[in-house]
Order: C-alpha cells, then sequence, then structure tokens
C-alpha cells in the first residue's frame, strides 16, 4: 500500500491571542512559584492546563476562593467586577486577556452607551461571551438566526459577535436583522485567526480522505473547525491526544489532512503528525 500524503494546514494551531497567554503565565510561574492561579482554564486546552499545573499554575473558579498572590484574567476575559474584587483581596493581576476579546467588550459597552439594544451572536455560556456580558449586562445572546425569533427587536439595534464564530453564521444573523429593524449597526469582531483557520481548514478538506482535527473538546472553535472539515470530508475527528488516533481511519487513504484549534500549540500538532506516520507506515 502507498503511503498517503500528509498535510498540516497553513492556518493551524495557536493564535496571537493564546500565545501571548502562555507567554504572560509561564513567566508569572517562573517568578513567582508556587502562588499562581488562573482563574478559570486559562485555554480550551486541557492538555496545557494540566502543563500548567505541573509548574504550579492552578485553577480557581471563582475569585472569592483564589489562594494565591497572584491571579491571571485568562484568555477569555471576564467582568470588570471580577478584576476590581481581585484588587479588593491584594491581589496582584494578570490580564491575559485576548486584545481581540477586549474589543468585543470595548464595542459592546460602546453600543450599550449609545442607546442600542447589544445583540451578540455566540453561544451562551460560553467564558468569552459570560466576559461581554460582565461588561454590557443588557447584551442579548443570538447562537442562531432562529433565535430571533423569540427577540422583540427595538428601533436601534447593534451587533457584535463571538471572536470564534462562522461568518456564514454570523452573516445569516445580520441578514435577518436588515428585514426586521429600522436602524442596524454592526461590529464584525470575528477575529481573523479563526477565519483563516476556518477557511484553509474548508480547502484542506476538500483533498482530504481523513482529516484530523486537533484541539480541546471544549474548545469552540475546534469544534467548529471539525463541522467544518465534515462538510467535505465525512473521515473528520476530533481528538486531543496522538492516543487517540485509530488505524482504522486511515486504511486506504491517499491523503490525510491536520489542523488544529487555536489553542492547540504547534508541539501537540506535531505529535500527532508523528504519530499518523508511525501509523501508515505499519499498515
Amino acid at each position: 500500500m502507498k503511503k498517503p500524503t500528509i498535510e498540516i494546514a497553513t492556518e493551524a494551531g495557536a493564535c496571537f491571542g493564546v500565545e501571548r497567554a502562555l507567554k504572560m503565565v509561564n513567566k508569572a510561574a517562573a517568578q513567582h512559584a508556587g502562588s499562581v492561579q488562573t482563574l478559570g482554564p486559562l485555554i480550551h486546552n486541557p492538555q496545557v492546563v494540566s502543563q500548567l499545573a505541573e509548574k504550579g499554575v492552578d485553577v480557581a473558579e471563582d475569585i472569592n476562593k483564589t489562594t494565591a498572590d497572584v491571579v491571571v484574567i485568562r484568555s477569555h476575559g471576564v467582568a470588570p467586577e471580577v478584576v476590581r474584587r481581585a484588587k479588593e483581596l491584594s491581589k496582584t493581576v494578570l490580564d491575559a486577556t485576548c486584545p481581540y476579546v477586549k474589543k468585543v467588550h470595548r464595542l459592546a459597552r460602546l453600543l450599550e452607551e449609545q442607546g442600542y439594544q447589544v445583540l451578540m451572536v455566540g453561544e451562551l455560556g460560553h467564558a468569552e461571551v459570560e466576559g461581554t456580558l460582565g461588561n454590557a449586562p443588557s447584551t442579548t445572546v443570538i447562537s442562531k438566526v432562529e433565535d430571533l425569533e423569540g427577540v422583540k427587536l427595538k428601533r436601534k439595534v447593534g451587533v457584535i459577535v463571538q471572536t470564534t464564530q462562522s461568518r456564514q453564521n454570523f452573516q445569516s444573523v445580520i441578514l435577518k436583522l436588515l428585514t426586521k429593524t429600522e436602524e442596524l449597526r454592526i461590529f464584525n469582531t470575528i477575529c481573523d485567526a479563526t477565519t483563516q483557520r476556518q477557511h484553509t481548514c474548508a480547502l484542506l478538506a476538500q483533498r482530504s480522505d481523513v482529516m484530523i482535527v486537533i484541539g480541546g473538546k471544549n474548545s469552540a472553535n475546534t469544534t467548529r473547525l471539525t463541522e467544518i472539515a465534515t462538510q467535505s470530508c465525512p473521515n473528520t475527528h476530533h481528538i486531543e491526544i496522538p492516543q487517540e488516533l485509530q488505524p482504522v481511519w486511515f486504511e486506504q487513504a491517499e491523503h490525510v489532512g491536520i489542523t488544529a484549534g487555536a489553542s492547540t500549540p504547534a508541539d501537540q500538532i506535531m505529535a500527532v503528525h508523528q504519530a499518523i506516520e508511525k501509523i501508515c507506515e505499519a499498515l
């Protein structure tokens, strides 16, 4: 059997915001050994969170339950009152919120202040969305176009979008709003890294017999990459670690595509690539 070609998407893996957050936390861990906690998982990657724990960086789910001197605000951001509470508790606060997420917070507040009914296209319960709600409490979250049916729209509507949303979902909501509003102000806050990863994923899936998507099962953007890949390549699999790979997936494969979510470091991608090579050699 001829060995398949294994190709990694040109845009895959950890984005600027994730790399920035990791650098901040690793530096803090070196300077404040044993006294650093992230408020919630720093990023949606269980393996990275475990590696940080080995360096003494723990996770606290509630600011009032933090025990470390240094508290790190995770990449998804939090409500302003959480930061204020951390300072009241005499904590040193390191803000690792992604700059693109901060932009979403700022624009949500701006729309609210200017009297717009604020809608956010995103996933209710997602950490980034919860952080945005903390910054602009009047915001209504719309997961899909059908959700608009249950929303009483005002004359002035302003829209922002979760940075990891798909353009297709965002556009479908906007098109519907255009027919239902008198004044509509739109801020496209989808991160460029998200768009690039989704685009290159779709192209790679079109020419692949197997697609492997690497990233946390709790990662929204990785899950979305899996959905996109599946549209063109039904033999698509979302994994976190190489041990999840199954040899049967690669039988008869001529072209294997690999992509990864924005919270997946390069070393995890290479580990999966090497594992696939070994599996294919053994077939």
